[in-house]
């Protein structure tokens, strides 16, 4: 069992916050290091730097085919049922892109390319980004797709199963830019629901940007930073 005083030594202090982000420690310690995180800004900066320096690993995972089942699931979440429409003649669409399928893998491939159906027409200038949001277990069972244009719209898409959230708890949107001191908050949202915010609510736009949903109280965090359990999490590809 973690001794909430051991977290005061910087060595004990990177090594728990190393496992609380790989998901390895047991629940009773892995609560402990949750109920600190609020009050213990050296454990939220030591939790944060294990979460840039871990998830662009996830990047190096070697491709796998995934289920039939899961093309349907994508499909009725995310509506495919769009009339298609064409890129510009000429132009390859994006999604045929080398940089993009360099980017994904896994799931992510999957979750990537039913968005991308929809998102063929031509859009005004601006770099855009995707991400999914896995669960950050063994499973690493998809969550949400974040598709966002620099200046114009961010779009978060459930794509799998969110846990029932319990009675007085509610999830809440994150995001943090590479090298930010900490999160920042895009609000409160509700599992199976798409939502839509302009990107000047963010304060980056770029690749490697990490999103996640955290269980939190009722009203979302009362401190500013993430409080309860990171339920899904990922980081941004250019496209």
């Amino acid at each position: 069992m973690i001794d909430l005083r051991d977290l005061r030594d910087p060595a004990e202090r990177d090594a728990a916050a190393g496992e609380y982000v790989l998901g390895t420690l047991d629940p009773a310690d892995h609560a402990a290091v949750a109920a600190a995180l609020p009050q213990d800004a050296a454990l939220r900066a030591a939790v944060y730097a294990w979460q840039d320096r871990l998830l662009p690993l996830s990047a190096q995972a070697p491709a796998v085919q995934p289920l039939p089942a899961l093309w349907t699931r994508l499909s009725l979440a995310l509506d495919a049922k769009a009339p298609s429409r064409q890129a510009p003649a000429g132009r390859a669409p994006w999604w045929q892109g080398l940089r993009f399928w360099q980017g994904l893998s896994g799931l992510a491939l999957a979750a990537s390319l039913v968005l991308a159906l929809r998102l063929v027409a031509p859009v005004p200038d601006g770099q855009r980004y995707v991400a999914l949001l896995e669960s950050p277990d063994d499973r690493r069972a998809a969550g949400w797709v974040v598709e966002l244009q620099a200046g114009h719209t961010l779009r978060l898409v459930p794509v799998g199963d969110t846990p029932p959230v319990p009675p007085g708890r509610a999830l809440q949107f994150w995001t943090k830019a590479q090298g930010a001191a900490g999160p920042t908050s895009l609000g409160l949202v509700r599992a199976g629901q798409t939502v839509e915010m302009p990107v000047a609510r963010l304060p980056a736009v770029g690749a490697q940007q990490l999103f996640e949903i955290t269980l939190e109280p009722e009203a979302g965090s009362p401190i500013g930073r993430p409080t309860g359990p990171i339920l899904f999490v990922g980081r941004t590809v250019a496209l």
